[in-house]
């Protein structure tokens, strides 16, 4: 079909058949309420979700029999938002999986453009990262970082299998779209360095004993959205902000609603989680998706520890960055 000149446009008798020659040449009117491109408040096109450890560990200890290193190149379960279309982030901006390394398995490095985290669940000496070459020792409660680009692995001389949480902004990255991959040359990656011992000393490191001194030093704010917290780096990275947060029993926090995804790991304890009216209840390893623009406030039955993960960094570089009161986000 031939496309519409400017008089066949012109000579258009209905809006009907002006839009009909439109969309024969890309263009859409922008005053049909049909094509909205702006509306008074963020939409809720992702859900409220809580998946378990007890779940995603019973999954990995089956693909463990099942799925070698060398068939797959990370042995993970991905955590994907239940909001209808949706196959892989478990927010807009970011995504969470549960991953684990069997004794004596090395997980080849590799390199990408999304930062990465990750939340260490259950591990004994002798599990750890490489990044860049540098062997970074992981234990429960410890966040490891590996940026943009950073090349990176994992390996377990220890005689248990280990698990922890990975946290990335891949989703972000795939929206944007500036993603590269590039797999490792492994002899100048793990050989290189096989004799080398795991450390702690990095900036790409937060220990959970440093973390808990640093609570135990921080004012405490019970009632507060976030509870006592410390946040872990000024952020963490580019994209991404980290903060560990100290929940009391019997304590609700202040209800918080943003305009930052936010997804919350459990370190330690048990309690609950209402997101936009919906209440999770949670014990360690387990994992809570709280939206953008989605209130929500956490109550410990005892004494818990909640990683905090959230895009804030970019909606704030950005000017998005909005925060409800508390009392308006209680109604």
């Amino acid at each position: 079909m031939q496309a519409p000149t400017r008089e066949d446009l012109a000579r258009s008798g209905t809006l009907e058949e002006l839009y009909g020659k439109l969309a024969q040449v890309g263009i859409a009117p922008g005053w049909n309420k049909k094509v909205a491109s702006l509306w008074p408040a963020p939409k809720k096109n992702f859900a409220p979700a809580h998946w378990t450890y007890e779940q995603a560990r019973g999954a990995l200890d089956a693909a463990g029999r099942l799925i070698n290193t060398e068939l797959a190149e990370r042995r993970n379960l991905i955590l994907f938002n239940p909001a209808s279309g949706d196959s892989y982030g478990t927010v807009r901006t970011m995504v969470s999986a549960y991953q684990m390394i069997m004794p004596g398995e090395w997980a080849r490095a590799h390199r990408h453009t999304p930062n990465a985290l990750r939340l260490i669940i259950d591990a004994e000496p002798g599990v750890y990262t490489d990044v860049n070459g540098v062997r970074l020792a992981m234990e429960p409660g410890d966040v490891l970082l590996t940026p943009n680009w950073s090349s990176h692995g994992h390996g377990n001389n220890s005689r248990a299998s280990a698990y922890w949480l990975d946290f990335l902004d891949v989703p972000l990255v795939q929206l944007l779209e500036p993603m590269f991959f590039e797999p490792a040359e492994e002899e100048k990656t793990h050989e290189a360095f096989a004799d080398a011992p795991p450390t702690k000393d990095s900036p790409f490191v937060f220990p959970l004993s440093e973390t808990l001194k640093r609570l135990d030093a921080a004012t405490p704010d019970p009632a507060g959205p976030f509870g006592t917290h410390v946040e872990l780096g000024n952020p963490a990275m580019d994209t991404i902000g980290l903060s560990m947060m100290r929940l009391a029993p019997r304590v609700a926090t202040a209800p918080y609603r943003t305009t930052a995804n936010n997804i919350y790991a459990v370190v330690k304890g048990a309690g609950a989680t209402t997101v936009d009216g919906e209440r999770f209840e949670w014990r360690r390893g387990d994992v809570i998706a709280a939206p953008a623009w989605r209130p929500h406030r956490h109550e410990a039955a005892e004494d818990a520890l909640l990683l905090r993960v959230t895009d804030e960094p970019v909606m704030q570089r950005l000017g998005f960055h909005r925060v409800e009161e508390p009392a308006k986000a209680a109604h």
